[in-house]
């Protein structure tokens, strides 16, 4: 199966609005902590989201900004996920800078088509804030043929050719 594996990455980040974030629970053992969020996307493929600051994902972030994305279709057949799966090793940070908040805020409410709210409500003692996360490496699924059985496998997308359309 031969897949545009950059136009698969880019028509499922377009469609599906929810990402799930992986996270390392700092506490006393460092295991895996994951979470669905309600997401939106720069010309850049930075991902946005709102999160409470007290919520664990947030908390983990803080103590390590590594992350894994996931981004799939959970409403598909079974073995017609080919090209509809994307996963993004990333680096995560909570945005401090009003001008950068607002303009994350307005990528994140207009994808949800709600109304923008101002930087300050994602500051000081409030209790929500915007994280951003910046993709390093990124993989769709495909499917190959071996031994005569198909064999799911993430196949790696050049960053830099999703800006181009």
């Amino acid at each position: 199966m031969s897949l545009d594996y950059v136009a698969c990455a880019r028509q499922t980040i377009q469609e599906i609005q929810y990402i799930t974030i992986a996270t390392i629970y700092t506490g006393t053992d460092g295991r895996p902590w994951n979470s669905p969020v309600y997401s939106a996307f720069d010309a850049e493929y930075n991902f946005f989201w709102v999160s409470g600051r007290h919520s664990q994902h947030s908390k983990n972030i803080r103590d390590n900004p590594y992350i894994f994305l996931a981004i799939y279709d959970s409403t598909i057949p079974e073995g017609t996920g080919a090209g509809k799966g994307v996963y993004i090793q990333a680096q995560a940070r909570e945005l401090s800078d009003p001008d950068h908040i607002a303009r994350a805020h307005q990528l994140i409410a207009t994808r949800a088509g709600k109304s923008s709210r101002p930087a300050d409500q994602f500051l000081g003692d409030r209790p929500r804030r915007i994280y951003q996360a910046t993709p390093e490496k990124m993989w769709v699924n495909d499917v190959i043929e071996r031994d005569g059985d198909h064999v799911d496998v993430r196949a790696e997308v050049d960053i830099a050719l999703l800006h181009n359309p």
